[in-house]
């Protein structure tokens, strides 16, 4: 990442600029708690829990709990009909501060099979799984498996000297496969009647996985070598980056979840300007007046579409998938770069089994 050392920053801010700055930020702090999110359900999903551990004794299938919805949605494309899946951690809210309401550990108490993206994403909702969960039930941290030590990446939001890896990795298509297939092997194990039903599904997520690896990597391919460079809010794009050959050039949100300092904020702009970047993304999950003043200032694009863990549309819509997630994220990426999504112009993001799908993903 390009960060100049602070100590030499206000050689290239002038005061007034510093202390117009200052006060933006006086203002922002009022709104800093925005990107936490709810951390709570309502009466609704506990119902819907309810009605699923009612419909899990009377079929047989595994009760399977999940987090974060692309991890949802990779189990819910592999399990398909065969499993009932209750996905945790409601749409839209910041996964790193989710504290789980009691309505989790009764899912977690009832559930067979627990799919966390580990890597210490979700480590309160880890904690009481350890705590309410039957004997023989099984916790699978997918993130954990499916890549080791050596590939783990830090940058901004998750310093190295802090020992968290960034744990966003199904930003990599690949990596999202690997989730797949951890998830398809813990699911034939427990349920091996229903096996090669889990393995079809995997192998068609497979085959959408492999177009939409391809499609990316030819739509980045049309945008210019000068502009192949990221500047989020949230560190959500390091292991995305990495696969398709871009660069991470910087973080707005410090590694304590907190509003950035002034001096960290002037730092981007002047970066901005030296860099000439057409766009900068902010998130659908993590809201940032900071980042849209950062723009403006250096006057590149605010896109605030990018989505990190928010599903689009609602359950039911083609699109309310993790194949869903990642077709519109580079919709919105691509152009805001200077390049073109043509390559993904045909791609089905939609669920890769028929019939009615059990998930259920809390609002």
């Amino acid at each position: 990442m390009i960060f100049r050392d602070p100590g030499t920053l206000l050689q290239h801010i002038s005061t007034a600029r510093l202390g117009w700055l200052g006060v933006i930020f006086l203002s922002l702090m009022l709104s800093a708690t925005l990107a936490c999110g709810s951390s709570s359900t309502d009466g609704s999903d506990a119902s819907k829990t309810a009605e699923a551990s009612a419909l899990s004794e009377s079929s047989g299938a595994i009760k399977v709990v999940t987090t974060v919805s692309p991890i949802t949605s990779i189990v819910e494309n592999i399990g398909g009909t065969k499993i009932i899946l209750d996905g945790v951690v409601p749409e839209g809210v910041n996964s790193h501060t989710f504290a789980p309401a009691p309505s989790v550990a009764r899912s977690i108490a009832e559930a067979d099979l627990i799919v966390l993206n580990g890597l210490r994403l979700e480590e309160p909702t880890l904690e009481m799984a350890r705590a309410n969960k039957k004997q023989e039930a099984v916790i699978l941290s997918l993130g954990d498996q499916a890549i080791s030590k050596d590939d783990w990446r830090f940058d901004f939001t998750f310093p190295e000297a802090n020992g968290q890896p960034n744990p966003h990795l199904w930003p990599d298509p690949m990596l999202a496969l690997r989730y797949a297939e951890l998830v398809q092997q813990q699911l034939a194990e427990m349920d091996p009647s229903n096996a090669d039903y889990y393995a079809a599904n995997l192998e068609i997520f497979r085959q959408r996985i492999d177009e939409l690896d391809q499609g990316i990597a030819t739509a980045v391919a049309t945008i210019p070598q000068v502009n192949r460079k990221l500047l989020t809010y949230h560190d959500s794009w390091a292991y995305f980056a990495l696969r398709y050959g871009m660069d991470v050039i910087g973080a707005v949100q410090p590694s304590n979840f907190s509003q950035p300092s002034v001096k960290e904020v002037a730092e981007l702009i002047d970066q901005l300007n030296e860099l000439k970047l057409p766009a900068v993304f902010g998130s659908e999950v993590f809201p940032s007046d900071v980042l849209e003043t950062v723009a403006k200032e250096s006057g590149a694009a605010f896109v605030d579409d990018l989505r990190d863990d928010d599903l689009p549309g609602g359950p039911g819509d083609p699109r309310h998938s993790y194949l869903g997630l990642m077709l519109e994220n580079m919709e919105f990426m691509i152009p805001a770069l200077g390049g073109t999504v043509d390559a993904l112009a045909d791609f089905d993001p939609s669920l890769v089994f028929s019939g009615t799908s059990t998930a259920n993903y809390p609002q």
